[in-house]
């Protein structure tokens, strides 16, 4: 709408000026009515036809009676020449195709041309006065309209390049979206098995050695109870968000010893404890640390028969941390183990901290795993 506005006061104003022109400059009547009747052929095309838009069927009709008008104009008083700064836009603007666009130009071009030669005669020096002004004129609005076309171009497909863009970005922020839920099942999964998944697996156990004997003892029905509710504690945790190394405020060395003392209460197996006296890690590495030690001592619990697990935890100058978990089981091929959760997510939590896991073990001969990560390392999230 405002497009055509704009237009509106363009063909309109342009009409008024070159009928003032006209009547200001010259008072012969063939010259007055063939001015006024070619304005008047602007002034008619323009409201029957050229108003209803580029697009539509009688954009044609339309830019013919411009160059029409042009031309009788032109004749009328070769001053009205100004009537080529509204016809050029419009065989540009109005035009389909380039190739239209070049053809109604030319055809601009000639009516003019025309039409000087009507009213300043063909003369030699009108010859060549009309060849220069009307080559120049046209060379002029091709190069412009040629540009302008150029620009419009380079501003759709900046548009476009952008639309895609934008889809692109979409389409990104919904897979770091899906990612991250990804990754948050994939930590609560790691959580799980490391912390409720080992005190059912140690409730389980005491169910049965509960059921062996006669009489459940005290201490066995304690141990139940305990470990019970540190499995509620750890689902709370969970729910938080929090993966806390401990729930009761305890560091990472007193939260090991708690491990370690409920582990030989409940499966009578010793474990050998040594951590360094001035450990100063990340919370994250904290948190990794003691997931290790259990998922560690878990698969003791569950696969190795040992009589005796040793835990130790030290760091090297300060910046990198190894964790080492002993047992003297019946150990395993490790090549050959099945693919089970346990390792594989330990060593998924680790590389969250750029840290490795390796294991050792044969038939017969124990298991060790040895965990090295760095001391102040954060949590990398893919």
């Amino acid at each position: 709408m405002t497009s055509m506005r704009w237009w509106d006061a363009a063909v309109l104003g342009t009409a008024v000026l070159l009928a003032v022109l006209l009547l200001v400059l010259t008072d012969m009547p063939w010259r007055v009515g063939v001015g006024l009747g070619g304005i008047g052929v602007l002034v008619v095309a323009w409201i029957a036809l050229g108003r209803r838009g580029p697009d539509a069927a009688t954009v044609t009709p339309f830019i013919v009676a411009v160059v029409v008008s042009a031309g009788l104009v032109v004749s009328a008083y070769p001053t009205l020449a100004i009537i080529q700064v509204i016809a050029y836009p419009i065989a540009w603007s109005f035009s389909a195709t380039m190739r239209r666009a070049v053809v109604a130009n030319v055809a601009i071009a000639l009516a003019v041309g025309v039409g000087f030669l009507v009213s300043l005669g063909t003369g030699t020096a009108n010859l060549v006065q009309t060849g220069f002004t009307v080559a120049l004129s046209l060379i002029f609005s091709l190069a412009m309209g040629f540009w302008i076309s150029r620009m419009t171009a380079l501003g759709d497909e900046r548009g476009r390049l952008l639309a895609e863009l934008e889809g692109a970005q979409e389409q990104i922020a919904a897979l770091n979206r899906d990612a991250g839920a990804a990754d948050e099942r994939e930590r609560l999964a790691r959580e799980l098995h490391d912390t409720i998944a080992q005190d059912l697996t140690g409730l389980v156990m005491l169910a049965q050695r509960a059921r062996r004997e006669a009489a459940a003892p005290d201490a066995t029905l304690a141990l139940l109870e305990e470990t019970a509710r540190a499995a509620l504690t750890e689902t709370r945790a969970l729910v938080a968000a929090g993966a806390a190394v401990a729930d009761d405020g305890l560091d990472l060395a007193s939260a090991l010893h708690r491990l370690a003392d409920r582990f030989m209460r409940e499966t009578g197996v010793q474990v050998e404890l040594a951590l360094d006296e001035h450990l100063e890690l990340s919370r994250d590495v904290e948190v990794v640390v003691l997931r290790c030690v259990q998922e560690a001592v878990g698969n003791a619990r569950k696969h190795a028969r040992a009589s005796h697990i040793s835990i130790a935890v030290s760091a090297a100058n300060g910046e990198r941390v190894r964790v080492s978990v002993i047992d003297d089981g019946i150990g395993f091929d490790p090549g050959t183990a099945p693919d089970g959760f346990g390792l594989t997510g330990m060593s998924e939590r680790l590389a969250l901290v750029h840290g490795t896991l390796t294991v050792t073990s044969a038939p017969g001969a124990g298991t060790t795993l040895v965990a090295e990560l760095p001391a102040g390392a954060a949590l990398v999230i893919a």
